[in-house]
């Protein structure tokens, strides 16, 4: 007898995985988006949802087809060391070394500075740092509470406080969609909301929140594979449909804030802007709210998938020395200055993130090129150059001007595509269709 999911239990775990996705930076990002495509607002949307929402998705739906308990279960497929490094690197940079730490700066930056004075700053960023991971620590101690926490309460909460942000812009719009678009989105808004969508990273975070959603459908007592597989890829499209709707509705209002304002260096300060214009002195109050609990939720997500994941792989370092370890890292990272983080940890994500896709697409062709080992492994392999290229070419400048990132750089440039940063997916192609033929040799014993 195997309990089957109810809709509205499948309701909060989609509500759930979607408060885990979505954190600040998904809710600045649009805004920015809008601000720059003007009348090519739809185009640059389309392009964003491709990659910001359907990487994601499919990253989920990758997950439920392979029936994989997390993404070392998936990395294994290549093979177990190759599983070891990527999930460890994985983790620790959506973790405690790079993604929490930007999420408690980003929530202070947006949320709380504009309520103190300079001079306090440096301080009041140590105790909120200190306060936010303690309450992310507490709150990721039981990770059979995260669909409660998560999924029954800090999401609601936040969706009713930014729905009735939006819903009051989209009534009482500030302008029109006829602006000029800016850069890049004027003469190709589509590709350039394609590869602005891929740089979220919400594809490596899909990999990440697997286990979260597998677990959570396991603590309702449900252990069939196939009713966890077809759980999880129906909590993916809940999650990501919402995240679709928000993202359009976000980059629409970005756009009609011109009307009233000049366009921002970043989608953070059009926020303000916004709440400021619509609510007044409470405006700040609520974006404060909206941003806090933004981070929180994901801070939570990212947490208990550190712990869960590291302790499934290292059975002998215990969950809570693990999300102690991941909140109490951030805790002080989080003081470092932002964009030494983001210089240092950009080129780890750009050698992950094509590793990533790689794994999610095979994942998902899976049902018609089957799991082999040869495939999986030849696949990876032809991807991990140019990965590794990549990485080379985010290096912050002191390092790139040695003499053998010099010689990288270069040879990077000369891949197909390597401007838009996808210098990779020919090479991936190439290795594709060589593990796809040996996959097929039956394999001869002498």
């Amino acid at each position: 007898m195997h309990n089957r999911l109810s809709g509205r239990n499948l309701l909060f775990i989609g509500t759930m995985l979607f408060g885990l996705f979505f954190g600040a930076g998904n809710l600045i990002f649009p805004i920015f988006l809008g601000q720059q495509a003007g009348q090519n607002v739809g185009r640059a949307i389309v392009g964003l949802l491709i990659t910001g929402i359907g990487l994601p998705l499919l990253g989920v739906i990758g997950m439920g087809l392979t029936r994989s308990n997390g993404v070392f279960d998936l990395a294994a497929r290549v093979s177990r060391p190759y599983a070891y490094g990527f999930t460890v690197i994985l983790y620790l940079t959506l973790g405690p070394l790079f993604a929490m730490p930007r999420l408690a700066t980003t929530a202070f930056q947006i949320g709380l500075a504009p309520f103190i004075a300079t001079n306090h700053q440096t301080l009041a960023l140590l105790l909120f740092s200190l306060l936010f991971f303690g309450a992310t620590w507490a709150l990721a101690r039981r990770p059979g509470k995260i669909l409660t926490y998560v999924g029954k309460w800090l999401t609601p909460l936040f969706l009713i406080l930014l729905g009735a942000l939006m819903l009051v812009a989209l009534v009482r719009p500030m302008g029109n969609l006829q602006t000029a678009a800016r850069g890049a989105y004027a003469s190709a808004p589509l590709l350039t909301g394609f590869t602005e969508g891929y740089n979220t990273m919400d594809a490596l975070a899909s990999l990440a929140f697997g286990i979260v959603v597998i677990d959570a459908i396991r603590d309702l007592g449900i252990d069939d594979p196939t009713q966890i597989a077809s759980g999880t890829i129906k909590a993916g499209v809940i999650s990501m449909s919402l995240m679709g709707l928000i993202y359009a509705g976000l980059a629409v209002i970005g756009t009609m804030s011109l009307g009233q304002f000049t366009a921002a260096e970043n989608g953070g300060i059009t926020l303000a802007q916004i709440a400021a214009y619509y609510f007044g002195p409470l405006g700040n109050v609520l974006l404060a709210l909206i941003v806090i609990i933004a981070c929180l939720k994901t801070a939570i997500g990212l947490t208990s998938a550190f712990g869960e994941t590291l302790h499934g792989i290292f059975p002998k370092i215990g969950y809570r020395w693990l999300i102690i370890l991941a909140c109490g890292l951030p805790a002080i990272l989080a003081n470092a200055g932002l964009t030494q983080l983001i210089q240092y940890s950009t080129p780890i994500l750009m050698l992950l993130y094509p590793l990533a896709i790689v794994l999610i697409i095979l994942a998902v062709c899976s049902p018609w090129l089957g799991t082999s080992r040869r495939l999986f492994a030849m696949t990876t392999a032809w991807t991990l150059i140019p990965a590794i290229l990549a990485g080379v070419n985010a290096l912050p400048r002191g390092l790139a001007t040695k003499t053998w990132a010099q010689f990288l750089i270069s040879l990077n440039a000369r891949l197909p595509l390597a401007a838009l940063g996808l210098g990779w997916t020919v090479p991936a192609l190439i290795g594709l269709i060589i593990g796809i033929l040996i996959s097929r040799r039956p394999i001869t014993h002498h």
